[in-house]
């Protein structure tokens, strides 16, 4: 296992929650960090801004880029990937996290939420990915971790939510076709998803208070996203992982530490049977 020291990596929607734990794991090592969000300034009921999370980047000895980024966009992605490149001089990993949420039956879907999930969820992996392909290809150990759920067609996973599931599953049918694609220029692609609900601001506005009580903190995912980085690029590649799993086949027996409130029985996550 390696670490990350000198790496560049792209952290899509890293102003807060899983991202922000992400990059300021990455940045334990001195990695070169790439904020990518679109909040440049603060929101009035969410906490953090590239601005915020750039800063406590820095505060940990790494480099860092912030920019402000609609992953909906192909110029603007377009540009995140040449201004990356610019100021570090290549790209060793594509973290697609950047997400989109809005749990509903058919009737009750708007079009423009429809839309809005596919665009921040399936197509901006595709984009992203895209894009920074030609700079993966001569990255060091380079991967792409997209933030979506193992497959299953079971029904009772797309009854109710069925938009939702739609985005996320293309998510990770673009890991299992890429890392196919991608393994001849010697690129890992991989999934991660939580085995529980992980206390982000999404949660709290599902379930408020109570599902953050049955939440484990954002920095398991943290964790688990820094242990497959580290994984050699061939070694572990094509796979819709869980961050319990990582973590305990890297040897980690006790996860008590996560927990948002020690010994509240926690949720888990969609897709997790």
């Amino acid at each position: 296992m390696t670490n990350l020291q000198g790496k560049t990596i792209i952290i899509t929607g890293a102003s807060r929650g899983i991202g922000r734990a992400i990059a300021l794991r990455c940045a334990q090592d001195k990695a070169n960090i790439v904020i990518a969000a679109k909040s440049a300034t603060p929101h009035p009921k969410l906490p953090g801004t590239i601005y915020t999370v750039a800063g406590e980047v820095e505060a940990l000895g790494a480099k860092v880029l912030p920019l402000q980024v609609d992953v909906r966009s192909e110029e603007e992605v377009e540009k995140m990937v040449e201004e990356t490149v610019k100021k570090f001089g290549g790209i060793d990993a594509l973290i697609n996290n950047a997400g989109a949420i809005f749990l509903a039956d058919t009737p009750s879907t708007p079009m423009k939420r429809f839309d809005l999930m596919q665009g921040v969820n399936v197509r901006a992996v595709y984009l992203c990915s895209q894009k920074a392909l030609p700079y993966l290809k001569k990255g060091k150990n380079p991967h792409i971790l997209n933030l979506s759920p193992p497959l299953s067609l079971d029904p009772k996973w797309l009854k109710n939510h069925l938009a939702y599931s739609l985005s996320k599953y293309g998510m990770s049918l673009c890991t299992l076709g890429m890392s196919a694609e991608f393994e001849p220029y010697g690129i890992a692609v991989n999934s991660l998803w939580p085995r529980t609900l992980i206390a982000t601001a999404a949660v709290d506005w599902l379930m408020g208070e109570a599902g953050i009580k049955q939440s484990r903190k954002p920095e398991i995912m943290a964790d688990a996203a820094y242990e497959i980085l580290c994984k050699q690029n061939r070694q572990l590649t094509g796979q819709t992982l869980i961050d319990e799993e990582v973590l305990r086949q890297a040897g980690m027996k006790n996860f008590d530490q996560y927990a948002h409130v020690p010994g509240e029985t926690l949720m888990p996550d969609l897709y997790v049977e």
